[in-house]
């Protein structure tokens, strides 16, 4: 096959040994450089049938559909971290549970992502996606209904497993939709600018709503907007071939729910601990959150042998060992798990900021994040139209030194395109749900440490500062102050990262030809 531009060797993902795609070309310094990248490659495929490009009417459906989903998944994130304080009071949330309605919503989301997008290579991504629709609406609506901290809590949690069911179907939809090139790239930069921009909107109507006809109306509001959606997927997303013999035959063999169970359960005990740790300032010494700890850390080599042994026998393998010995996909993956723990951290921490240091009101509040839609909006395009045009790593890095430097969300607006364009290339044209499912499970994990583990600092720098009153604006600020400056040294670590396990990555996006 020839290329327009060159490509990255990848460890096969299927478990049987094949011999890597040599580069027609490489870019190199030397004998031992890495190979540069100008478009990549799906691997386990010998032969891929070229899309056609869609008509402008299933261009625009599939956009509003997918961009939709993600930004209103992150409008209620938005929508509940400045409205926390007043929903708080009206539901008497204790001090312990006070970040649960944050916090879960990513936490139940990231431990069924890798499940979810595995069953949509099965049964399709369509039905998936607009199942996924129908519960985000239902959940939605009664988180606005909730009457107790109980009831909110858990319908957070649900609709964080609701939206599981669509995030890795979009990204399916995407690749089965736009032929690689601009309008993939587009379509993918399209998808990520969703979420600064239904974050910052729903900061914006979270502070309108608490203090005008009550934060209850988002949620209202937003199960509205998810309905309307679905109604427009129901009738103009494109329907794609999938086998639909043998299905319960095909969940049985295809799918490695033994790996998924174990990589589920460490995530989740690992969150969860960490959460613990935060929202209730426990001790780590206490019995339940340390043997959580504990066991969460054991399942991660069993699961590192699980899928390993998977891989020798040749049977699926969610998430095969050998995709990690790939420096660019693990530097990707990690990146993108630093990168959303820096940004929810952020946004969250500059929120409390704002309503506990300054002590002004929540509308008040929701007017200084005013400009971040239009920042978000704008790398995300500009990444969009570019990234078949410049090197991914100095695209990357520039943009995560602007969130060190502004502690701004550039880097995750600007990673979530080049993210999706490499994990996508590197699995299967026939897993690309999983693939889906892979990203958004490392970036929501991310979310929920990035949050427990500033908190942690915050808490402990307050807890330990002068101030006898340990809520005061004075003794807050010396918590919030440390979590600054640990996001800080998160983007600074991860612009370091970048530039070493990016090295050479070239141009990614391209067309092949």
């Amino acid at each position: 096959m020839s290329r327009s531009s060159t490509s990255i060797e990848l460890e096969p993902y299927a478990s049987t040994p094949i011999a890597p795609t040599q580069p027609s070309s490489v870019h190199t310094k030397g004998d031992d450089a890495p190979p540069a990248v100008d478009d990549l490659q799906p691997i386990n495929s010998v032969t891929s049938t070229a899309l056609q490009a869609p008509t402008k009417g299933t261009t625009a459906i599939v956009l509003v559909t997918v961009v939709c989903v993600t930004m209103i998944s992150t409008l209620l994130a938005g929508l509940v971290t400045v409205g926390l304080p007043t929903m708080a009071a009206e539901l008497e949330i204790p001090p312990s549970l006070l970040l649960w309605p944050i916090s879960i919503y990513a936490l139940a989301c990231g431990c069924t992502l890798l499940l979810l997008g595995s069953v949509a290579d099965v049964v399709g991504s369509r039905p998936m996606y607009l199942t996924g629709c129908v519960l985000q609406s239902a959940f939605t609506l009664a988180c606005g209904l909730a009457q107790t901290s109980t009831q909110l809590i858990v319908f957070r949690a649900l609709a964080g497993v609701a939206i599981s069911f669509c995030l890795p179907s979009a990204v399916s939809i995407i690749t089965s939709t736009f032929p690689e090139g601009k309008s993939r790239n587009v379509a993918f930069a399209s998808m990520g600018g969703g979420q600064p921009i239904g974050f910052s909107v729903g900061l914006t109507l979270g502070g309108v709503f608490s203090t005008t006809i009550g934060w209850r109306w988002g949620f209202h509001i937003a199960a509205i907007i998810n309905t309307v959606v679905f109604v427009i997927g129901l009738f103009g997303l494109p329907k794609v071939d999938v086998a639909q013999k043998d299905v319960w035959k095909r969940l049985r063999t295809e799918i490695d729910w033994v790996g998924i169970a174990i990589g589920a359960a460490s995530l989740a005990m690992l969150s969860y601990s960490f959460a613990l740790i935060s929202d209730s300032g426990a001790s780590i010494k206490q019995p339940a959150t340390l043997s959580m700890l504990v066991i969460s850390l054991a399942l991660i080599p069993l699961f590192i042998f699980w899928v390993g042994r998977q891989e020798r026998l040749g049977r699926p393998a969610v998430i095969p060992n050998s995709l990690w010995r790939n420096r660019i996909f693990t530097t990707i993956c990690i990146g993108v798990f630093m990168t959303w723990g820096v940004f929810n951290a952020i946004e969250s921490f500059l929120t409390l900021f704002f309503q506990d240091v300054q002590e002004i009101s929540a509308i008040q509040t929701s007017v200084r994040f005013l400009p971040e839609p239009f920042t978000g909006a704008l790398a995300n395009i500009i990444m969009g139209l570019l990234a078949h045009k410049i090197r991914a790593d100095w695209a990357v890095v520039f943009a995560v030194a602007m969130t060190a430097i502004a502690l701004s969300p550039i880097g995750a607006d600007a990673m979530f395109t080049v993210s999706n364009l490499v994990i996508t290339s590197v699995f299967p044209a026939k897993t690309q749900a999983l693939a889906g499912g892979v990203f958004n499970t490392i970036a929501q994990i991310g979310k929920s440490v990035g949050l427990a583990t500033s908190g942690v600092i915050a808490a402990s720098v307050t807890d330990n500062s002068k101030w006898a009153d340990k809520q005061s604006p004075q003794a807050l600020m010396e918590g919030y102050r440390a979590a600054f400056w640990y996001t800080f040294a998160g983007s600074v670590g991860t612009a370091l990262l970048f530039s070493w396990g990016l090295r050479g990555i070239g141009r990614v996006g391209m067309k092949r030809e």
